[in-house]
Order: C-alpha cells, then structure tokens, then sequence
C-alpha cells in the first residue's frame, strides 16, 4: 500500500512541488492563498515576495530558465492572476517550465459574488499547456504531478493550477508524491540521417543554436555535432555561450555575411520567427531541428526536420558516417568577416564621446563582467545593443524577454537569477522606459537581501519609437520621457543604492562601485538620444 500524505490543501501541493525539485516560492501575499504560505512557513521552505505579480511570474522563469527545473509562483485570486498573465505569455514562447499555482474564490458560493470572483482558466489557457480548476483537497497532490509532468515534456511550457478556498483551506489526504520523471521524444532516424547528409555535404554550412538548446542539456552535444561536421555556429536567446568565444567555430559578428552566403542553414532549438527572417535565408535550403513535432516551422520549407530529444540528434549529426565536404575555406571567409566586425565594434565601445554612446557602456561592462556573471536584458533600443556588443562567456548566462518581447521582466528575472547564484555577478540592463515596469521591486530586492547590479541607459525617449516615428512621419508623440530622470534617486529612496553618470570618463568607476556595494545598485547612465541601434529583421 502506498504511503500516505494528510494535511490541508497548501501541504499537498507543497508536496508534491518539493518531490520533483521545487526549492521556493515567489508570490504577491493575498489571503486565498494563505495554506500555500503555512505549508511553506511550517517546512523552512524559502519564500520571496514581491510588489508586483508580474515580478513573481518572472521571478519563477529565471529560476525555470536557469536550473532547468519548475519555477514556483504563488498568486492570488482575480487580480493576483490577472496581473501574472504577462509573465505566463513570456514563459510561454520561452518554453519555461514555470508552475503557477493561483487562489479562487469559493466554489460553493459560485455566483454570488465573492472577492476576486472570475474564471481564471478561460484567460490563461491560451498562454499555458495546462490549465484546471483542482475539484477537491484529496486531488491537489496528483493534479501538481499532472501540471508539473506538462511542464517538463518537450515542448516544455509553464502550467496553471487554480484552488477554490475551501478546497486549498480543507484537511485531506492523498498518496505521497512521486517525482516527475519525463521520457526523452525518440526522433525519427531517417530524418536525422537526412539532416546530417545535408550538413555533412553543404560547401556552406551555417548552424544557429537557440534556448532549447541550453534548456534541453544539449550544449556539451551541439558542440561535438559542430567539431565533427566543422560547421560555423552563431546563437541567440539562452543558445549564446554554447560555444565560448574563443571557440574556433563560434561566430557572433558575421552573421549577415553567413546567411548571405550558406547554401545550407540548420536552426536548432529556436523557432523561425522574426529574429531569424522568418527563416528566409535567400536559396539556402532549411534544417529545422526541435525538441517536438509540434515546434516545426510550418511556414517555410525545409530540407529537413528532425523532432526530438536534442542531445540525441546533434549526437547522431555528430556520428554521421557518410562523406563530409571540406569547410575549412568556408570558415576562413567567415572569420575574416567577423575579425573585420570586431575591429569596428572595438572603436565604437571605446568611444570617448559625451553624452555617452551606448557602445562605450557595453565596453566598460565587458572589462568587468565575470565570465560566469548573468547578465539580463530589460529594454528595447539600449538592450539592443547588448545583443551586439555583450558576448557570454558561458551558456545560460544570458536572460531576455524571448520573442514575446514583454518589458518589466528586470527585477523579477533578477531576483530569480540571485536565487540561483548567490556567488555570481548578477546584472541587469535596463531601458529608461522599461525601468517604469518594475522598479518598484528594488525594494524586494533590498528587503530580502538580494543585491544585484541595474544599469540604465538614459536617453529620455522610447527610442524604438521615436526615430522610426520621425521617419515615417516627421514627427513623434507618446515617445518622450523625462530627460535626466534620476532613476538612481528612486533606488536609493527604496534602500538601495547608486549614482548618475554623465561622462564616458566615469563609467568605469561607477560601474566598480556597483559592483563591489553588495546591495541593489543603479548605475543611471545618461545616454546620446540621437544614437539609435539600427534596426533589423535579423537581430538575435
């Protein structure tokens, strides 16, 4: 017989959540949800709170992105998950195992109108791979194993468990909780063996490797299916760092040159959306390789399209034991390209210019960053820029809003990023109007003793608006802010600390400050308003 678990509605679940690697909560306090805090109060089990529910939902992706494991967040009913529903839509097109575990009003009182009275199910269906209502107390173990066991499997995705009140209030018992255990997806071999063939014969071959990659522990893999073939990899989202820089075959400046001249382009991990043309490489032919069929592009034609475990894959590409064409003249035209692309970046990152280039931020910031330090992009212009000049050193180092785009991600990926690595660097890069979404939870961050580094590029406008607004219609309205706002002057009046900065000269100094301080710091740095990142459709 099996053993039994008995206790009330928030025990169960904290059970179950404990069983398949669960280590903490994020939440937003809120009464209907109260068990779910006794539970964890009475275990020891951390619990971090914020002041927004975005900030926990994100909070709950970073630890998911990160550990590769569930994220917990814990809302309330109503409003506590409507707030949320942002966060949820981001660990959607993240593919983010996040649980997120919501309050509801009373069951038996249906109707009458309750506090926070609304169907939750129906708004975040669309955004989750699970989503129910649990019936009863004795069923809550066995509906988180359900929730947590869609989670995990390929293509992974948050989840969504809502608790009536006397249902999470009620004592009850159940069998005790397993841990979640998910087979890998077996591909196709014939499809693979495709893929290789034309990997293994292309004159040109390009890979480009995306999150799923990292998410799916695939990194060790990729880079022998890359060595074996002498394929050029470039990367975007958590996919950056899966071949450290130095790598013979990692690439990051030569992109445009390479999709230019490939004849063959395999993208691992990462969907055919907007960062990648939409997967239009020109006469290229396409290998798409994902972790699920359900993830194959089904607006572009492609050579090939292996689904499935990636680490089985990329090993099989790396076994192929057909002919292989000679890509050493290949790589040698592309690293001509990318040394030339440096070179540039190296004059423009030491710009010594006043305002301040955005550039020369990044500079300063890859003299001091750690190579294991996790960087986090919360912005749109200046965290554009990011992407072109930061280059992570290591994988799953580097977090941003994914495809979803949604700002407000900063201080909750922040908070779930010093969760994970109490030891490492942790430094988030911030647009002027993303800094309105959430810092607020700098006092989170202060309060719970979670010091992290924000650096904010002022420039006083939306940036991704304006210029294109001008150019369109040489005008702009909605796309200015206060110019010199002292975002600083906001941290420090929340207990943190920090400084603005106006002078290429201070950069360097300040950013030391920041991080030698051990409490949330804000470097405000006043940025050039007319230096706008040139936009396109092939940015990572």
């Amino acid at each position: 017989m099996a053993d039994q678990i008995e206790g009330h509605g928030g025990e169960l679940a904290l059970a179950a959540l404990r069983a398949s690697g669960v280590t903490e909560m994020f939440t937003l306090s809120g009464g209907h949800v109260f068990p779910l805090y006794d539970a964890a109060h009475k275990a020891g089990f951390p619990i971090y709170d914020v002041r927004h529910e975005q900030s926990a939902v994100f909070a709950a992706e970073a630890v998911a992105k990160l550990q590769r494991r569930p994220g917990l967040a814990v809302l309330t009913a109503g409003p506590g998950v409507t707030n949320g529903i942002s966060g949820l839509t981001s660990a959607f097109f993240n593919a983010s195992p996040v649980v997120v575990l919501g309050g509801r009003a009373p069951a038996f009182r249906w109707g009458a109108g309750s506090l926070q009275e609304i169907d939750h199910i129906p708004l975040v269906a669309p955004v989750t791979k699970h989503a129910a209502t649990v019936g009863s107390v004795d069923e809550i173990p066995a509906a988180v194993t359900t929730a947590l066991t869609a989670a995990l499997s390929p293509h992974r995705g948050p989840v969504f468990l809502d608790l009536p009140l006397e249902v999470i209030f009620s004592v009850g018992d159940a069998d005790v909780p397993g841990a979640v255990t998910v087979e890998p997806v077996q591909p196709d071999p014939d499809e693979v063996a495709r893929a290789a063939r034309l990997l293994a014969g292309a004159e040109r071959p390009v890979i480009i490797a995306g999150s799923d990659v990292y998410a799916g522990d695939a990194v060790a893999a990729l880079r022998e299916a890359a060595e074996a073939l002498q394929i050029p990899v470039f990367t975007n989202g958590m996919g950056r760092g899966a071949l450290p820089p130095a790598h013979p075959l990692a690439f990051a400046k030569a992109r445009r040159a390479a999709l230019r001249g490939a004849d063959v382009v395999a993208v691992i991990g990462t969907p055919l959306d907007f960062r990648l043309s939409f997967g239009d490489f020109g006469d290229a032919r396409v290998v798409h390789i994902v972790d699920a069929p359900s993830q194959r592009a089904g607006h572009v034609e492609t050579a090939a399209a292996p689904a499935g475990d990636l680490r089985l894959i990329l090993s099989a590409l790396a076994d192929h034991p057909g002919d292989r064409a000679d890509h050493g003249s290949w790589i040698a035209d592309l690293r001509a390209a990318e040394d030339a692309a440096r070179e540039r970046d190296a004059a423009e990152t030491a710009a010594d210019t006043d305002p301040i280039r955005p550039a020369r931020v990044y500079g300063e910031l890859r003299r001091i960053l750690a190579p294991d330090a996790i960087t986090i992009g919360d912005g749109g212009d200046f965290v554009s820029y990011a992407g072109r000049y930061l280059e992570p050193a290591q994988p799953g180092t580097w977090l941003d809003p994914g495809p979803y785009g949604c700002l407000g991600t900063g201080m909750g990926y922040a908070m779930g990023a010093r969760v994970s690595h109490p030891d490492r660097q942790i430094c988030v890069l911030m647009g002027d109007g993303a800094a309105g979404f959430s810092l607020m939870d700098v006092e989170s961050l202060v309060r719970q003793k979670l010091p992290v580094v924000i650096v904010v590029g002022n420039n006083g406008i939306w940036g991704l608006e304006k210029h294109p607004m001008q150019a369109m219609y040489g005008y702009d309205v909605a796309a200015d802010l206060q110019p010199g706002l002292r975002y600083d002057e906001v941290v420090r009046a929340l207990g943190g600390a920090g400084e603005t900065v106006a002078k290429s000269a201070d950069l360097a100094p300040a950013l030391q400050r920041a991080f030698d301080a051990g409490v949330p710091y804000l470097v405000n740095v006043l940025t050039d308003p007319s230096d706008a990142y040139p936009r396109s459709s092939n940015l990572a």
